[in-house]
């Protein structure tokens, strides 16, 4: 039935993870979703318009991807061709970091998934470097694909297999989706070019089913949650003298009620979506009251590495949006000892308003396109497949998260460069070390 059908065999013809459909597509989806609200928008009075600057990066992004492609540009070779061959090496050095740093942080009790407390207070330092285990793994894997051209044995799909599983129930111990998702698309992008062509009617099918997993896998972290730790209290905040008036009540309680119409299954379902939604109208509010941040919300990014107490920008953001959120309706946002996701419209609105949208898009737009090239340059069956997988993957992953994470702007960095560094096997005429 639907294997004939056209729509179906239409769909399944476009290269679904080019830059003209995949991202773009997931960012429209996302806010698309964030619609279906379910009275939590009255209940925050997030009455501000965020749909005219997520058109705006949209265009943005459209434009630069236009004229990259028009123009043909590729990301450059970076001149560091006596380095090829022993990318791997740093590789395997940076998986062994992680590796380390998660058995530290395993052995002393910091597993994330038995309690929102513990997940929210993990070891700084142990956590950051433990990333590189997941990062470090996913170029091994596909170092050896690419090596293979492609064709697996039967033993190294297994041995993959197994390594890719490993890691992503290590992860999953640890209680972030994040990482689990990065993964997973990043293996699912690399798959579709390295090895099979996966259909779009497929593909657009796991999308849906993992974007649903993961919503009420954070409806079970949220259950799951041991109410009688003070972290994890549900007290709301001191309301100020105006939130107690009797008509103040009325309305909290009648939009409470709206919320709770609907079950909490069903609103988890969209709840990241509509949160994100939420805080992008507080940020609205901040930049109204208080002008743009011009940049000090990116230099943060810096500073959760350097000496002394520092502010996180996902800090800066949530202090923003509870600050406003508190003052409007008496509520938190985001409960204390928690940072709130500012989503990649938010955290550029935030910098530099409608400028920073067309700047922080355009740039999306011309690192995706500048890799494609490159990728498509090489046949797909290259080491550039990897980095567009991992950035493409990357910069998804940020629509909810923003992209303010130290870690990863390193990790995009390390894979545009080692994989440039490295040739594809049938321009080199040989396999890679690892095949």
């Amino acid at each position: 039935m639907f294997k004939n059908n056209r729509l179906i065999q239409f769909i399944n013809k476009g290269d679904v993870f080019s830059p003209y459909i995949f991202f773009p597509a997931i960012f429209a989806i996302y806010f698309f979703m964030s619609l279906f609200d379910f009275g939590r928008i009255q209940y925050f009075k997030a009455y501000n318009n965020i749909f005219l600057p997520v058109i705006v990066g949209l265009i943005a992004y459209y434009i630069a991807v236009f004229l990259i492609q028009k123009l043909g540009w590729k990301f450059p070779k970076f001149g560091l061709s006596f380095l090829k061959g022993k990318t791997i090496y740093f590789v395997y050095l940076l998986t062994l970091v992680g590796l380390v740093s998660y058995l530290a942080m395993l052995f002393t009790g910091q597993i994330g998934i038995t309690d929102e407390s513990v997940r929210r207070n993990l070891d700084p330092k142990l956590n950051f470097l433990s990333s590189l285990l997941w990062f470090g793994g996913l170029l091994i894997v596909f170092y050896g694909v690419v090596g293979s051209g492609g064709r697996l044995s039967k033993k190294q799909k297994i041995s993959y297999g197994v390594i890719i599983a490993l890691i992503l129930v290590a992860f999953i111990l640890m209680g972030y989706r994040t990482p689990i998702a990065i993964m997973f698309f990043t293996s699912l992008i690399a798959f579709h070019y390295l090895v099979k062509r996966v259909k779009t009617s497929w593909i657009i099918l796991m999308v849906a089913v993992i974007g649903i997993s993961f919503s009420l896998f954070g409806l079970f972290r949220v259950l799951t949650e041991d109410t009688s730790k003070e972290f994890n209290t549900r007290q709301g905040p001191q309301i100020e003298e105006e939130h107690q008036q009797e008509e103040a009540i009325t309305e909290k309680q009648e939009a409470i009620r709206k919320v709770n119409e609907t079950p909490k299954w069903v609103r988890a379902l969209t709840e990241t979506m509509v949160t994100g939604r939420i805080v992008i109208s507080k940020i609205e509010d901040y930049t109204e009251d208080h002008g743009y941040l011009n940049g000090e919300l990116h230099k943060s990014i810096l500073g959760t590495v350097l000496p002394g107490e520092q502010k996180s920008p996902r800090m800066i953001v949530t202090e923003a949006a509870n600050d406003y959120a508190v003052k409007q309706v008496g509520e938190y946002v985001t409960r204390p000892g928690r940072t709130t996701t500012p989503t990649v419209i938010g955290q550029l609105y935030m910098d530099g308003g409608y400028v920073g949208i067309v700047i922080g898009m355009g740039i999306f737009g011309i690192i995706l396109s500048l890799l494609y090239n490159r990728m498509r340059q090489t046949t797909t069956k290259s080491y550039q497949t990897i980095a567009y997988g991992f950035v493409t993957t990357i910069f998804m992953i940020s629509i909810h998260t923003g992209l303010l994470d130290l870690i990863f702007l390193l990790m995009i960095g390390f894979a545009i460069i080692a994989t440039s560094i490295e040739q594809d096997k049938r321009r080199d005429g040989q396999f890679n070390r690892l095949s």
